[in-house]
């Protein structure tokens, strides 16, 4: 990997995302060497990866080099490879450019789609976890429209207009009230050959009720800003199957469409090599204690979504959003100094600064621990919380202009088919 044999103990970080970025910054300034590991160059911001889908960004807008977070910190490394396998007898990772010693091992490869092992599901629909899933899926949005511009028929027409979207939390509600707001005021004003209402957006959600893992509050008002853009909720909805033409759920619920988002859920990445008694069962993500140990393990970590740590507070583990892995990543940085000096490492309190979901202009749910609300003043504050923690100053000017040509002017800048998608 040319990468320097030091004199001094070093950490190899698997996963550049929220939890391995905050890691890596706390280490800057430390006498270890770093090295940080993913299968991209770029630090993604997950919570807008939907406005790329729904065509109101760039991905430029939302990504960050690697390289560039590190550039100041001297004994810092980055390398692009797939980690493959852990060693942990030898102390040794095998990647897909090598092989790699370490002295301290941190896993943040977070979490991926899962699809619950049905493989039709995984074949047909369109998951959003990555940068180019979300342009996969702006430019499937976009063809649909102009297929259905040339549809010989009102039932293809349709089917290519039907949205569906499997998954009622965050991803799933902000994605239904983005694609809501592209049916309400892109369409009718550049698809003069289309009829807006044909198009439909269907959100299932297997619970009684969106946003499950919000209060009953934001779920209420959330149902009620959906519903006012046109949004058909169908709760207590599991899909059965999605043959790429149509989608069976439990209900007598049937819907045609060209066009399946699936949201319904995640499962951890691990990497193979651990012990299987470390990985939690049906989650599949390792088991830590207090100081983000992996179970069996002194000298391997996992922090963020692929870490399980359960606590009295959270006995099913964090959850799996960015607020613990960025605190997960801080406070690790400061134990591995603490561990490498012989100092004994503090245990982790996740501190809860709340939840929001957006789902379209004005319109937004906040719960805070005293404080739950809704409306113009919570998507005020979800826009500027969202633009603070974007990486990069470049990249919170480009976010602020857009949201602020898309506000003034009802439009939405990023549409276009760079890439066409093919099933």
């Amino acid at each position: 990997m040319n990468i320097p044999e030091p004199n001094v103990p070093r950490i190899v970080i698997i996963g550049g995302g929220f939890a391995g970025v905050n890691l890596a910054k706390s280490l800057a300034n430390s006498n270890l060497q770093i090295v940080l590991l993913d299968k991209h160059n770029y630090h993604t911001f997950q919570p807008l990866l939907y406005q790329v889908s729904s065509s109101g960004l760039e991905p430029d807008s939302i990504a960050y080099p690697l390289r560039k977070i590190l550039k100041k910190h001297k004994n810092s490394f980055f390398r692009m490879a797939d980690v493959e396998q852990i060693d942990a007898t030898h102390n040794q990772i095998t990647t897909s450019i090598g092989k790699l010693h370490y002295d301290y091992l941190v896993i943040a490869t977070g979490t991926t789609t899962n699809f619950f092992g049905n493989a039709s599901i995984e074949a047909n629909s369109m998951p959003m976890k990555s940068v180019p899933q979300a342009l996969n899926i702006r430019s499937l949005i976009l063809q649909n429209f102009e297929k259905a511009a040339i549809a010989n028929s009102e039932e293809a027409r349709k089917a290519y207009l039907n949205f569906v979207i499997v998954g009622g939390g965050p991803t799933g509600v902000e994605l239904a009230g983005a694609i809501a707001e592209l049916k309400n005021h892109i369409l009718p004003r550049e698809y003069h050959d289309l009829n807006s209402e044909h198009m439909q957006i269907h959100l299932l959600e297997g619970a009684d009720r969106v946003l499950p893992p919000m209060s009953k509050h934001a779920s209420t008002k959330a149902e009620a800003f959906l519903k006012s853009l046109g949004v058909k909720i169908h709760t207590n909805v599991f899909v059965k199957n999605y043959d790429g033409i149509e989608v069976t759920t439990n209900s007598d619920l049937v819907l045609k469409t060209e066009t399946v988002i699936w949201a319904a859920g995640v499962t951890g990445a691990p990497i193979n090599g651990l012990n299987p008694d470390s990985i939690k069962d049906k989650t599949n993500r390792y088991i830590v204690n207090r100081c983000n140990q992996v179970k069996g393990y002194d000298t391997i970590f996992a922090i963020g979504d692929i870490a399980y740590m359960a606590t009295e507070n959270f006995p099913n583990g964090h959850p799996q959003v960015a607020q613990p892995a960025i605190q997960q990543g801080k406070l690790l940085g400061k134990n591995l100094i603490r561990m490498t000096t012989n100092q004994t490492p503090k245990p982790f309190t996740y501190h809860d600064k709340g939840s929001m979901a957006t789902i379209g202009r004005n319109k937004a749910v906040v719960d805070l621990k005293h404080f739950k609300f809704g409306g113009f003043f919570a998507w005020f504050i979800w826009m500027f919380i969202h633009l603070m923690s974007l990486v990069g100053f470049r990249n919170r000017v480009i976010v602020f202009f857009n949201w602020t040509y898309n506000y003034i002017n009802f439009d939405k800048a990023a549409r276009l088919i760079i890439r066409p998608f093919k099933k």
